[in-house]
C-alpha cells in the first residue's frame, strides 16, 4: 500500500498473523484492512484484504477468542458524516483468509479501540469521538454484541486509546492516552466486575499505547512519544509507582507507533509501522529481555 500503518499481531494455530491499514495516505476514504501471515516471521504473504465501499477503515486489532477463532476489529470512519462519524466493527475466521460479513460493535461513534479477552468474555473501552469526549465500558460474551458496563468511566482531557491486560487474581490494569489539557497518560485499575476504575497520572503524553507482562512479572509498553523527536519505543511499566520508563527505542520517527506485542519462545515481538525511512511502512522488531537478577 501507498501508507501502512496501526498495526497489531498475533499467533494462530502455528503462524504469525499481522494487521493493519492500507491507504492513500494517514487518513483517506481508500483505508483497508490488510491480512498477512507467516510460518516463521521471515517470509510474509497476505492473506485477505477487508474493504468498505462508503467508509474508510482503520486500527485494526486481532485476538483469538475462546472458541478457537481469529476475531478482527477496527472502525469505519465516515467523510462526509451523515448520521454518525464512527461505527465499531468486528470480523471471524477460522483460517486468516476467508472472513465472515461483519458485526457492528459498541455504540455509534465511541470507538472501541481494543479488544481483550479474559476468562471467555471480551472487554474493552469505546471512547467518544462526536462532541461527548469520554470512555465507556464494555464486555460481550461471543464478540459479536458489546453491553454497556459503565456509561462514563472517564472524561478527563480527551481519553481515547487504550490496553487492557489482566493478571491472574483477575485485577486489570489500563493505558489510556490522553490528547488535551495535560494530555498525559493514565494508568487505571480495577477488579472483577470491572465497574469501579481507579486512575493515576502517568505524568507523560503517548500515542498508540500496547501493553503486556512478560512471564517473570514485569509490565513493558510500547507506545509513541512525543518529548525529544516523535518515535515508537519499549518503556517499563510500574504500576506500584504508575511510571512509564523508556528503556528502547525502535528504529523509528515521523508517523509512527501503533504497536502488537507476542511473548513466543522468550522474545517479545513486534509489530509497529514508521515513516523514519520516507514510506510509512510495517515493521517487526524482536526484542530479549534481560534476566532479573
Amino acid at each position: 500500500g501507498k501508507h501502512n500503518a496501526f498495526t497489531d499481531l498475533v499467533r494462530f494455530k502455528d503462524r504469525w498473523f499481522c494487521v493493519f491499514r492500507e491507504g492513500a495516505g494517514h487518513v483517506s476514504p481508500d483505508g483497508a484492512l490488510r491480512v498477512i501471515t507467516s510460518a516463521d516471521g521471515e517470509s510474509w504473504e497476505s492473506a485477505a484484504l477487508i474493504t468498505s465501499p462508503s467508509s474508510d477503515l482503520r486500527d485494526a486489532k486481532i485476538t483469538v477468542t475462546p472458541a478457537g477463532q481469529l476475531m478482527l476489529c477496527g472502525a469505519e470512519a465516515f467523510t462526509p458524516v451523515v448520521t454518525h462519524k464512527h461505527q465499531s466493527l468486528s470480523w471471524f475466521s477460522d483460517d486468516g483468509r476467508r472472513w465472515s460479513d461483519r458485526h457492528e460493535i459498541g455504540d455509534r461513534d465511541y470507538w472501541l479501540w481494543r479488544v481483550t479477552w479474559h476468562k471467555g468474555t471480551a472487554y474493552g473501552f469505546g471512547y467518544g469521538t462526536q462532541k461527548d469526549k469520554s470512555l465507556r465500558f464494555y464486555a460481550s460474551s461471543d464478540g459479536k454484541r458489546f453491553d454497556r458496563l459503565i456509561e462514563r468511566a472517564f472524561d478527563a482531557d480527551y481519553p481515547n486509546e487504550t490496553e487492557l491486560v489482566f493478571l491472574p487474581d483477575d485485577t486489570c490494569y489500563c493505558l489510556l492516552r490522553r490528547d488535551a489539557g495535560k494530555a498525559t497518560a493514565q494508568l487505571g485499575k480495577a477488579g472483577p466486575p470491572y465497574t469501579d476504575w481507579t486512575w493515576r497520572d502517568l505524568g507523560v503524553r503517548i500515542g498508540g499505547p500496547a501493553m503486556i507482562r512478560l512471564p517473570d512479572g514485569r509490565f513493558v509498553a510500547v507506545v509513541r512519544r512525543y518529548d525529544g523527536g516523535v518515535r515508537t519505543s519499549l518503556h517499563w511499566l510500574d504500576p506500584e509507582k504508575a511510571t512509564l520508563t523508556e528503556a528502547l527505542r525502535f528504529p523509528s520517527g515521523g508517523d509512527t507507533s501503533y504497536a502488537g506485542l507476542v511473548w513466543h519462545e522468550g522474545l517479545l515481538w513486534v509489530s509497529y509501522y514508521a515513516s523514519h525511512e520516507g514510506k510509512t511502512s510495517i515493521y517487526l522488531a524482536k526484542v530479549k529481555f534481560p534476566t532479573i537478577e
